[in-house]
C-alpha cells in the first residue's frame, strides 16, 4: 500500500513535469514567427499529425532556433538551481551560491580572452569553460594544507580567485577595442541565451545533465553536510567524497552554463530559498524542487527577454529585476522558512 507521503510526491512530480512539458510547448509559440502547438506537435511527433500542414520555414524555427533555446533555457535553470542548493547546504550558508568557488568568474574571464583573441561561438566556449575548470582547481589546491581542507578554506580560497578572475576580466575589458570588442564582452557578461545552436548545446548540455545527476545522487546525504564534519563522520557520511561530488557536480553545471550562456545572477541564490521556503529544509523535496522551479523560472525569463522589445534584453538584467521583488514577498510572507 502507498504512504500519503509517496503518493504525493509521485503525483507532484508529474504534476511539475507536466508543467514544464505545457509551459517549454507555449514558450515556442512566442516570437516574431507566428507557431501554434499543434503545428509544434506536427513537427516533433511527425507521423502523429500528418493532416497538419508544416512549411520548411516552421520546421527550421522550430528544430533549428527555438527548441535549442528552450532546451538550453530550462536546463541552465535548472543547474543553477540545484547547484545553488547544494552549496548552500554544503557550506551552510544561506548566501552560498554556484559561484562561490569562483567558477562562474574563471569562466567569465575565459569567455572574455576567447572574444579578444577573436575565437568562434564554440572557441569560446571552451576557453570559457576550461578556465572555469581552472579557477575551481585552484580553489581546491589553495585550500589544502597538509593534504586536508575544510570549509573555511574552501570559501575563502573561492573569494580570493573570484577576486582575481574578476580583475583579470577587468583587464580584458581595459585592453580591448572600446568600438568592436569592448561591446561584445559586456554584453556577453550580462547573459543572453542568443547565439543558442544545436552544436553548441549538445556540446555544453552533457555537462550540465552530468552535474545535475551528481547532485541528485547525493541529496538526501546533504541534509547532514551542513553538521560539524566529526559528528557527520560518525552518522556514517563519507564527508570528503559527499563534498567532492557535490563540487565536481556545481562546477560541470556552473561552467557549462557560463560557457553557453554568459553570466547569469540570482537563480542559484533565488531558486532553492523559494523551494525551501515551500517544503522546508529536507534536500530530499528541496533539490528536485530547485530543478523543476530553476528550469521553469529561466524559461519564463528568456521568453520574456526575446519577445517583449525588439531588441533582445540580457537575461542578467531580467533575473534581477523579476527575481529581487519576487524574493522580497516571499521573505515578507515566511519568514525565509516553511511555516
Amino acid at each position: 500500500m502507498i504512504s500519503n507521503e509517496r503518493k504525493w510526491n509521485i503525483n507532484w512530480t508529474i504534476s511539475m513535469i507536466i508543467v514544464m512539458v505545457l509551459s517549454a510547448m507555449v514558450a515556442m509559440t512566442i516570437g516574431r514567427y507566428t507557431i501554434s502547438i499543434k503545428e509544434i506537435l506536427a513537427v516533433v511527433f511527425p507521423k502523429m499529425f500528418t493532416h497538419v500542414e508544416v512549411l520548411k520555414t516552421m520546421n527550421t524555427v522550430i528544430l533549428n532556433v527555438r527548441m535549442p533555446r528552450v532546451l538550453l533555457s530550462m536546463l541552465a535553470g535548472a543547474g543553477l538551481g540545484i547547484s545553488g542548493a547544494a552549496f548552500q547546504s554544503l557550506f551552510a550558508n544561506p548566501l552560498a551560491t554556484p559561484d562561490t568557488l569562483g567558477v562562474a568568474t574563471g569562466a567569465s574571464f575565459g569567455a572574455a580572452l576567447g572574444i579578444l583573441m577573436g575565437f568562434s561561438g564554440l572557441g569560446i566556449q571552451m576557453t570559457a569553460l576550461l578556465a572555469g575548470i581552472a579557477a575551481v582547481t585552484l580553489v581546491c589546491s589553495i585550500s589544502r594544507i597538509n593534504g586536508k581542507s575544510n570549509i573555511l578554506m574552501i570559501i575563502l580560497s573561492g573569494i580570493v580567485i573570484s577576486a582575481l578572475f574578476s580583475a583579470m576580466v577587468s583587464l580584458i575589458k581595459y585592453v580591448a577595442d572600446p568600438q568592436d570588442i569592448l561591446p561584445s564582452i559586456t554584453y556577453w557578461l550580462m547573459g543572453s541565451m542568443s547565439s543558442t545552436t544545436k552544436e553548441t548545446l549538445m556540446l555544453g548540455s552533457p555537462f550540465i545533465i552530468i552535474g545535475i545527476v551528481l547532485i541528485f545522487l547525493v541529496r538526501w546525504k546533504l541534509n547532514v553536510m551542513s553538521l560539524p564534519e566529526d559528528e557527520a563522520k560518525s552518522l556514517g557520511i563519507n564527508v570528503k567524497l559527499v563534498r567532492g561530488i557535490t563540487i565536481l557536480g556545481a562546477t560541470m553545471v556552473t561552467a557549462s552554463v557560463v560557457s553557453m550562456c554568459g553570466l547569469i545572477g540570482w537563480v542559484g541564490l533565488l531558486i532553492p530559498h523559494i523551494a525551501r521556503m515551500i517544503f522546508g529544509n529536507n534536500n530530499q523535496a528541496v533539490v528536485p524542487a530547485s530543478i523543476c522551479f530553476g528550469a521553469i523560472f529561466m524559461l519564463c525569463i528568456d521568453t520574456i527577454a526575446r519577445s517583449v522589445t525588439a531588441a533582445e534584453i540580457p537575461v542578467s538584467i531580467l533575473t534581477a529585476v523579476i527575481g529581487a521583488p519576487f524574493f522580497i514577498i516571499l521573505l515578507r510572507k515566511t519568514g525565509g522558512i516553511k511555516s
